[in-house]
Protein backbone atom coordinates (compact mmCIF):
# COMPACT_ATOMS: atom_id res chain seq x y z
CA UNK A 1 0.00 0.00 0.00
CA UNK A 2 1.98 2.95 -1.22
CA UNK A 3 1.40 6.38 0.15
CA UNK A 4 -0.29 8.79 -2.21
CA UNK A 5 1.49 12.04 -3.09
CA UNK A 6 1.13 14.90 -0.64
CA UNK A 7 -2.30 16.42 -1.07
CA UNK A 8 -4.30 19.34 0.25
CA UNK A 9 -7.76 19.26 1.78
CA UNK A 10 -9.76 16.06 1.55
CA UNK A 11 -13.37 16.05 0.39
CA UNK A 12 -16.18 13.61 1.06
CA UNK A 13 -16.97 11.98 -2.26
CA UNK A 14 -20.50 11.06 -3.36
CA UNK A 15 -21.33 7.54 -2.29
CA UNK A 16 -19.06 7.64 0.77
CA UNK A 17 -19.27 4.48 2.81
CA UNK A 18 -17.04 2.60 5.23
CA UNK A 19 -14.91 -0.02 3.56
CA UNK A 20 -14.56 -3.24 5.62
CA UNK A 21 -11.03 -4.28 6.45
CA UNK A 22 -9.79 -7.75 5.67
CA UNK A 23 -10.98 -10.25 8.25
CA UNK A 24 -7.62 -11.97 8.80
CA UNK A 25 -5.53 -10.87 11.82
CA UNK A 26 -3.04 -8.09 11.21
CA UNK A 27 0.65 -8.87 11.44
CA UNK A 28 1.66 -6.27 14.01
CA UNK A 29 5.24 -5.83 15.20
CA UNK A 30 6.08 -4.79 18.72
CA UNK A 31 8.58 -2.24 17.48
CA UNK A 32 6.25 0.22 15.78
CA UNK A 33 2.63 -0.94 15.76
CA UNK A 34 0.42 -0.32 17.48
CA UNK A 35 2.13 2.95 18.21
CA UNK A 36 2.43 6.59 17.25
CA UNK A 37 4.53 8.24 14.58
CA UNK A 38 5.32 11.90 15.10
CA UNK A 39 6.27 13.98 12.09
CA UNK A 40 9.65 15.59 12.55
CA UNK A 41 9.64 19.39 12.24
CA UNK A 42 11.85 18.84 9.20
CA UNK A 43 9.05 17.00 7.36
CA UNK A 44 7.75 19.58 4.87
CA UNK A 45 5.05 17.57 3.09
CA UNK A 46 1.96 19.84 3.23
CA UNK A 47 -0.38 17.07 4.34
CA UNK A 48 1.87 15.47 6.95
CA UNK A 49 3.51 18.58 8.36
CA UNK A 50 3.19 18.55 12.19
CA UNK A 51 1.03 15.42 12.22
CA UNK A 52 0.73 12.43 14.55
CA UNK A 53 -0.12 9.05 13.01
CA UNK A 54 -1.73 6.19 14.88
CA UNK A 55 0.11 3.26 13.30
CA UNK A 56 -2.24 0.27 13.18
CA UNK A 57 -0.25 -2.22 11.13
CA UNK A 58 3.43 -2.58 10.30
CA UNK A 59 4.75 -5.66 8.57
CA UNK A 60 6.59 -7.08 5.60
CA UNK A 61 4.10 -5.76 3.06
CA UNK A 62 3.94 -2.20 4.38
CA UNK A 63 2.35 -0.02 7.03
CA UNK A 64 -1.09 1.40 7.69
CA UNK A 65 -2.46 4.05 10.03
CA UNK A 66 -4.43 7.25 10.59
CA UNK A 67 -3.47 10.86 11.21
CA UNK A 68 -5.08 11.74 14.55
CA UNK A 69 -4.49 15.49 14.82
CA UNK A 70 -5.76 16.89 11.51
CA UNK A 71 -9.42 17.85 11.70
CA UNK A 72 -11.50 17.48 8.55
CA UNK A 73 -13.56 20.39 7.21
CA UNK A 74 -16.39 17.84 7.10
CA UNK A 75 -18.26 17.39 10.38
CA UNK A 76 -20.12 14.34 11.60
CA UNK A 77 -23.49 15.87 10.74
CA UNK A 78 -22.40 15.97 7.09
CA UNK A 79 -21.39 12.31 7.22
CA UNK A 80 -24.78 11.40 8.73
CA UNK A 81 -26.55 13.35 5.99
CA UNK A 82 -24.45 11.76 3.22
CA UNK A 83 -25.20 8.28 4.53
CA UNK A 84 -28.87 9.12 5.20
CA UNK A 85 -28.62 7.83 8.75
CA UNK A 86 -31.14 8.53 11.47
CA UNK A 87 -29.35 10.67 14.00
CA UNK A 88 -29.57 12.75 17.15
CA UNK A 89 -28.12 16.25 17.09
CA UNK A 90 -26.26 15.74 20.34
CA UNK A 91 -24.27 12.87 18.78
CA UNK A 92 -22.71 15.10 16.16
CA UNK A 93 -19.79 16.27 18.29
CA UNK A 94 -17.78 13.18 17.31
CA UNK A 95 -14.56 14.58 15.78
CA UNK A 96 -13.94 13.84 12.11
CA UNK A 97 -10.30 13.61 11.10
CA UNK A 98 -8.37 13.62 7.85
CA UNK A 99 -6.78 10.25 8.41
CA UNK A 100 -4.56 10.40 5.34
CA UNK A 101 -4.41 11.10 1.66
CA UNK A 102 -5.30 7.53 0.65
CA UNK A 103 -8.97 6.64 -0.11
CA UNK A 104 -10.59 9.68 1.54
CA UNK A 105 -14.00 8.27 0.61
CA UNK A 106 -13.57 5.53 3.22
CA UNK A 107 -14.39 5.91 6.89
CA UNK A 108 -12.87 4.28 9.96
CA UNK A 109 -13.99 4.68 13.57
CA UNK A 110 -11.22 4.74 16.20
CA UNK A 111 -12.72 4.07 19.62
CA UNK A 112 -12.39 2.71 23.14
CA UNK A 113 -14.01 -0.77 23.04
CA UNK A 114 -14.53 -0.76 26.80
CA UNK A 115 -17.15 1.98 26.32
CA UNK A 116 -18.93 0.59 23.27
CA UNK A 117 -22.38 -1.00 23.74
CA UNK A 118 -21.31 -3.52 21.11
CA UNK A 119 -17.96 -4.08 19.41
CA UNK A 120 -18.45 -4.95 15.70
CA UNK A 121 -17.08 -8.30 14.57
CA UNK A 122 -14.77 -6.67 12.03
CA UNK A 123 -13.07 -4.50 14.66
CA UNK A 124 -9.28 -4.50 14.89
CA UNK A 125 -8.50 -4.73 18.61
CA UNK A 126 -5.15 -3.05 19.13
CA UNK A 127 -5.14 -2.79 22.93
CA UNK A 128 -7.73 -3.12 25.69
CA UNK A 129 -8.48 0.60 25.27
CA UNK A 130 -8.19 0.98 21.49
CA UNK A 131 -9.99 -0.53 18.51
CA UNK A 132 -10.63 0.39 14.88
CA UNK A 133 -13.61 -0.56 12.73
CA UNK A 134 -15.07 0.25 9.33
CA UNK A 135 -18.47 -1.14 10.34
CA UNK A 136 -21.57 0.73 9.22
CA UNK A 137 -23.21 -0.62 12.37
CA UNK A 138 -20.85 1.45 14.50
CA UNK A 139 -21.62 4.60 12.51
CA UNK A 140 -25.34 3.98 12.87
CA UNK A 141 -24.92 3.48 16.61
CA UNK A 142 -22.96 6.72 16.94
CA UNK A 143 -25.54 8.63 14.90
CA UNK A 144 -28.28 7.41 17.27
CA UNK A 145 -26.36 8.77 20.24
CA UNK A 146 -24.71 5.56 21.42
CA UNK A 147 -21.14 6.55 20.72
CA UNK A 148 -18.37 5.45 23.06
CA UNK A 149 -17.23 8.43 25.12
CA UNK A 150 -13.89 8.29 23.30
CA UNK A 151 -14.41 7.90 19.56
CA UNK A 152 -13.30 9.64 16.38
CA UNK A 153 -14.03 9.13 12.69
CA UNK A 154 -11.13 9.03 10.26
CA UNK A 155 -11.74 9.79 6.59
CA UNK A 156 -9.04 8.10 4.56
CA UNK A 157 -5.83 6.54 5.81
CA UNK A 158 -2.05 6.78 5.56
CA UNK A 159 -0.14 3.93 3.95
CA UNK A 160 3.45 3.00 3.23
CA UNK A 161 4.76 0.32 0.90
CA UNK A 162 7.34 -2.31 1.79
CA UNK A 163 10.32 -0.73 3.61
CA UNK A 164 9.04 2.77 2.76
CA UNK A 165 8.38 3.77 6.36
CA UNK A 166 11.78 2.48 7.47
CA UNK A 167 13.44 4.58 4.75
CA UNK A 168 11.54 7.70 5.84
CA UNK A 169 12.48 7.09 9.47
CA UNK A 170 16.15 6.75 8.55
CA UNK A 171 15.83 10.10 6.78
CA UNK A 172 14.54 11.58 10.04
CA UNK A 173 11.00 12.28 8.80
CA UNK A 174 9.20 10.28 11.52
CA UNK A 175 9.83 9.68 15.21
CA UNK A 176 8.23 6.66 16.93
CA UNK A 177 6.46 7.30 20.24
CA UNK A 178 4.90 4.76 22.60
CA UNK A 179 1.14 4.49 22.41
CA UNK A 180 -0.96 5.48 25.39
CA UNK A 181 -4.61 6.38 26.00
CA UNK A 182 -3.87 9.89 27.26
CA UNK A 183 -2.68 11.37 23.98
CA UNK A 184 -5.55 9.71 22.11
CA UNK A 185 -8.38 10.57 24.45
CA UNK A 186 -7.37 13.34 26.84
CA UNK A 187 -5.28 15.68 24.69
CA UNK A 188 -7.08 18.00 22.23
CA UNK A 189 -6.25 17.12 18.62
CA UNK A 190 -4.48 20.43 17.99
CA UNK A 191 -2.08 19.76 20.88
CA UNK A 192 -1.18 16.14 20.12
CA UNK A 193 1.90 16.84 18.00
CA UNK A 194 3.56 18.98 20.67
CA UNK A 195 2.53 16.63 23.47
CA UNK A 196 3.97 13.62 21.64
CA UNK A 197 7.31 15.38 21.14
CA UNK A 198 7.40 16.36 24.80
CA UNK A 199 6.99 12.67 25.71
CA UNK A 200 10.41 12.24 24.12
CA UNK A 201 11.85 15.16 26.03
CA UNK A 202 11.82 17.38 22.94
CA UNK A 203 10.73 21.00 23.25
CA UNK A 204 8.86 21.79 19.99
CA UNK A 205 9.58 25.50 20.36
CA UNK A 206 13.31 24.81 20.16
CA UNK A 207 13.28 22.47 17.17
CA UNK A 208 10.81 24.04 14.77
CA UNK A 209 12.63 24.66 11.53
CA UNK A 210 15.48 22.34 12.49
CA UNK A 211 16.02 18.63 11.98
CA UNK A 212 15.16 16.33 14.85
CA UNK A 213 17.52 13.46 15.54
CA UNK A 214 15.97 10.05 15.08
CA UNK A 215 14.77 8.59 18.38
Amino acid sequence: MEMAPCEGELALRPGFKPTPHAAEPLAVTEQLAPGLLVASPSLRCPFFNHTVVLLVDHGGEGSFGFVINKLSPIDFATVVAELELEGKADSFDVPVLQGGPVSPETGWVVFDPREAPEVPDDSILLTDYLAVTASMTMLESIARGHAPKHAMLSLGYSGWGEDQLEDEMREGSWIPVDLGPEILYDVPSEERWERALRQLGIDPARVVGRDVAQA
